[in-house]
């Protein structure tokens, strides 16, 4: 059994222009110990995934629908108080920006502090002690002095660090990153991305990404899920993914990622560029969504959604035309 079960996600707001399908029936798991990444443009769904599976969704406007299954339980018919006491403890969340996640009247001491008394019961000094151990696990230099300190008086990548540390405070099963390196220069997103490697081998998370970066998923990342429109469209294991993408969309975030020394060999090669806009989430897409920018889209594409199928081992994708390995062209 996975350690998380994600099965027909839907969650939807409701908005005085009509229903906005943020997520619309999604399915993936998440093997313990496993890193996942999510990747996608911009307003493709993977950050309301990832809150919906927390249960931190407001209703209404929001209402999430189908089954979240972590450890066999579905997280969807939990109380509010059994969420209370997963979130933090089983299930913890590295939200995308650090300086507005993090409390700008308490000491980073007293945040970190806060996790583990509520869920392990420590004291006060029992905290601090835990939340020292905590900063000088992530790599912050003199810990014992910056758990006194505020967030503005730390620089963004220490922030992040900070942020890593309220994570795994309680050793969760389950790290959710949410674009765990926007806003931080690449020096210090490789020095998180190391940190992350290091510590889910330490404390035997499992982690699922939520990135654009494609960079950043080939670095960390065991397995991929690529999702537009609130749809998933395709899912593999890393290197096959990267190294033949089956779905037109992921085709295009892969031919647009500029390829490093690539000018050196003469041949300068133009970024790809996806055309068109993302179709509007407010109404109901009945073909594939992404016909409107696809080059080979046909009158099927847009009338028939197309439904995940395997192209090869361990590699789905919803394309009609994804030809599947081992088949003659026609």
């Amino acid at each position: 059994m996975a350690l998380l079960e994600v099965d027909n996600l839907q969650t939807h707001f409701r908005t005085p222009d009509g229903v906005n399908r943020a997520v619309d029936g999604v399915t993936f798991h998440v093997n313990a110990g496993e890193t996942l990444a999510i990747v996608g443009e911009s307003g493709c769904g993977k950050s309301v995934t990832a809150m919906s599976i927390l249960r931190l969704i407001p209703e209404p406007p929001g209402k999430i629908a189908g089954a979240i299954r972590f450890e066999g339980r579905d997280l969807l018919k939990c109380s509010d108080r059994e969420m209370r006491d997963i979130r933090g403890n089983e299930i913890s969340m590295i939200f995308q920006e650090p300086m507005t996640s993090l409390n700008p009247v308490l000491t980073v001491g007293r945040q970190i502090g806060e996790t583990l008394r509520l869920h392990q019961g420590l004291s006060a000094q029992q905290a601090e002690a835990k939340a020292v151990e905590m900063l000088t696990l992530v790599g912050i230099p003199e810990p014992g002095r910056r758990v006194r300190e505020y967030p503005h008086q730390l620089s963004g990548g220490m922030r992040q660090r900070v942020m890593i540390a309220i994570a795994l405070a309680c050793n969760p099963k389950l790290l959710i990153a949410d674009e765990p390196t926007t806003a931080l220069d690449v020096t210090i997103q490789a020095q998180i991305l190391e940190l992350m490697r290091d510590l889910k081998h330490r404390v035997g998370a499992a982690i699922v990404l939520i990135t654009h970066d494609l960079g950043v998923v080939a670095e960390v990342a065991e397995r991929v899920i690529v999702m537009y429109a609130g749809r998933k469209v395709e899912e593999a294991a890393v290197g096959p993914l990267f190294n033949s993408p089956k779905h037109p969309y992921t085709q295009g975030l892969l031919g647009s990622m500029p390829k490093l020394g690539s000018s050196l060999h003469g041949t300068e090669t133009r970024l790809a560029e996806i055309p068109g806009l993302v179709p509007s989430l407010k109404q109901k897409i009945p073909g594939c969504v992404f016909a409107g920018r696809c080059p080979r889209v046909t009158d099927l594409c847009r009338q028939v959604a197309p439904a995940l199928e395997e192209k090869a081992p361990g590699h789905v994708a919803a394309c009609h035309y994804a030809i599947k390995e081992g088949a003659i062209a026609a």
